[in-house]
């Protein structure tokens, strides 16, 4: 019923979609190098790949961003060397993330992986199908690169609070990252060495970079700890 009645509004909200397309301001990645070392000790390798989130828009440095900031809070956690890498483009959807971003995975397996991906497959009207297709993929060539490695997955984040998405163009692109993020679940359950980590917070204005629209850096530093938590958690049971 939710996937009917999203695609009946759509029609009506093209003309606002536009006009917020036209007029959002954009900011770029985050500055730096895309790889880097954090902590001392035993080495662990840490990947990141994605979208915007993983290219660090609303943070000034890649360490300041979620890779950076998980890669810290591994490190702490583990007591070792965190190498991580990041392979995010800003706008990438999930099919752009499948066949332009995982041919260029690193040469040697990792030990930690983060996905990002989903909002523009929300503003994108990737159908339900589509995602489900692509996830799947996802998955499995980031399990076959790196078979030991233990795989996070954000969460879609709250796109019915984003400052920046007008009503109702904010409720209805709300309601479809629900319905994506339902997906997501389902597709993760279950599977081995896999772990979904929500986006799930009070969409208030100050956990936002002044575009309205990306995670600040403070909330990124929220949200790296927390997929570092769960990261760690698996690797515990996984231990036992």
């Amino acid at each position: 019923m939710r996937n009917i009645l999203f695609w009946a509004l759509i029609p009506l909200l093209v003309p606002q979609a536009l006009y917020v397309r036209k007029t959002a301001p954009r900011f770029a990645p985050a500055s730096g190098p895309s790889n880097g070392y954090v902590g001392s000790g035993t080495q662990a390798r840490l990947l990141a790949i994605g979208d915007s989130i993983i290219a660090g828009v609303g943070a000034t440095t890649l360490s300041r961003a979620l890779v950076g900031q998980t890669a810290n809070a591994l490190a702490i956690s583990l007591g070792s060397c965190v190498e991580w890498k990041a392979l995010g483009v800003s706008g990438y959807n999930s099919e752009k993330v499948l066949n332009r971003l995982v041919p260029k995975l690193p040469d040697v397996p990792v030990d930690y992986v983060i996905l990002s991906v989903g909002v523009n497959d929300v503003t994108g009207l990737t159908t339900l199908r589509q995602w489900r297709q692509n996830l799947n993929f996802l998955v499995a060539r980031l399990q076959t690169h790196s078979p030991n490695a233990i795989v996070a997955v954000a969460g879609l984040p709250p796109l019915h609070g984003f400052p920046l998405l007008p009503q109702p163009l904010r409720a209805v692109f709300g309601m479809r990252s629900r319905s994506l993020d339902e997906e997501l679940r389902k597709i993760l359950h279950g599977l081995p060495n896999c772990v979904y980590v929500p986006l799930d917070f009070d969409p208030d204005p100050s956990k936002f970079a002044p575009d309205g629209y990306h995670p600040s850096e403070e909330s990124y530093a929220e949200y790296g700890r927390h997929m570092a938590d769960e990261l760690i958690k698996v690797a515990k049971r996984r231990n036992l």
